[in-house]
C-alpha cells in the first residue's frame, strides 16, 4: 500500500511516517519500480505500535527502545516494565509542574481586578522583578 493508505490504516500522518523513516525509528519502506513507498501489513503494525506509544507520551528514544524489545522474542519483560515505570515517574513530575503552574496562575487571576484600570498583577509577574525595579 502507498503512504496515504498506510497513513490511513495506521493512524499516523504521511508526514510523520516520513519523519520516522528519516530518524530510523521505522525501517525505510520498500519501493516500487517507480520509486514510490510500498508498505506491508508488518509496516502498518509497527506504525500503529508507534502511534499508540506516542499517544501514551513516550519519547522517540523510549519508543525506539520499546520497538527493539518488541522485536526481540528473547526479551525480558522486566526491561519493558522499567521503561514504563520511568515514563510514569516522568509523567507524574510533569503533572506536578502543571499543577504548580495552575496554582500560580490562579493566584494571579484572583489578584487581578479585571477592570478598566491598567494595573495587572498577571502582566507584572510575567514582566519579572528586574523590569519593575528599572521603572521605579
Amino acid at each position: 500500500m502507498n503512504i496515504g493508505e498506510a497513513a490511513e490504516a495506521s493512524g499516523v500522518s504521511a508526514k510523520m511516517i516520513r519523519y520516522y523513516e528519516d530518524i530510523g525509528l521505522i525501517p525505510p519502506a520498500a519501493r516500487t519500480e517507480s520509486g514510490y513507498r510500498n508498505y506491508s501489513e508488518s509496516d502498518i503494525h509497527r506504525l500503529s505500535f508507534v502511534r499508540r506509544a506516542r499517544e501514551l507520551g513516550f519519547s522517540v528514544k523510549e519508543i525506539a527502545e520499546l520497538l527493539s524489545l518488541w522485536s526481540d522474542r528473547s526479551r525480558q519483560s522486566a526491561e519493558v516494565k522499567r521503561i514504563a515505570q520511568a515514563h510514569i515517574a516522568d509523567l507524574r513530575r510533569k503533572v506536578a509542574q502543571l499543577e504548580s503552574m495552575v496554582g500560580t496562575l490562579q493566584t494571579l487571576v484572583d489578584c487581578c481586578a479585571g477592570d478598566d484600570r491598567p494595573e495587572c498583577p498577571i502582566l507584572e509577574q510575567l514582566e519579572g522583578p528586574a523590569a519593575r525595579q528599572s521603572r521605579a
